[in-house]
């Protein structure tokens, strides 16, 4: 379901690199706005914890490769983890395909 007020929850969509606006959207603000329009969203926090990770397999350099998600949405009401996952996992599977190496998902109902 998509959420009308995708906007209001979406805090940062262009990337800020030392201050100033870089234009493109980054890794973290990709999964923001694909959540957003994916699912009813009560709250969101993407957290990118690249940073635990570096020098380890499938860290790349400059982060964004490891995050970790909290959703609560309405849309989750009546399925399991697994399927909750699933449908996460269906959206961002072109980021999973690519610059995300690993994602922390704690998915749940209001």
């Amino acid at each position: 379901m998509k959420n009308k007020n995708s906007s209001s929850v979406i805090e940062h969509i262009l990337v800020t690199l030392n201050g100033k606006d870089m234009g493109v959207m980054g890794v973290r603000a990709q999964i923001e706005k694909k959540l957003c329009d994916a699912f009813q969203v009560t709250e969101l926090t993407v957290t990118d914890e690249s940073h635990l990770h570096a020098g380890h397999a499938g860290a790349r350099e400059g982060g964004e490769s490891h995050f970790r998600v909290k959703l609560i949405s309405s849309d989750f009401v009546g399925l399991g983890r697994v399927e909750r996952q699933r449908r996460v996992n269906h959206v961002l599977a072109e980021e999973l395909a690519g610059p995300i190496h690993a994602l922390a998902l704690k998915l749940e109902t209001p």
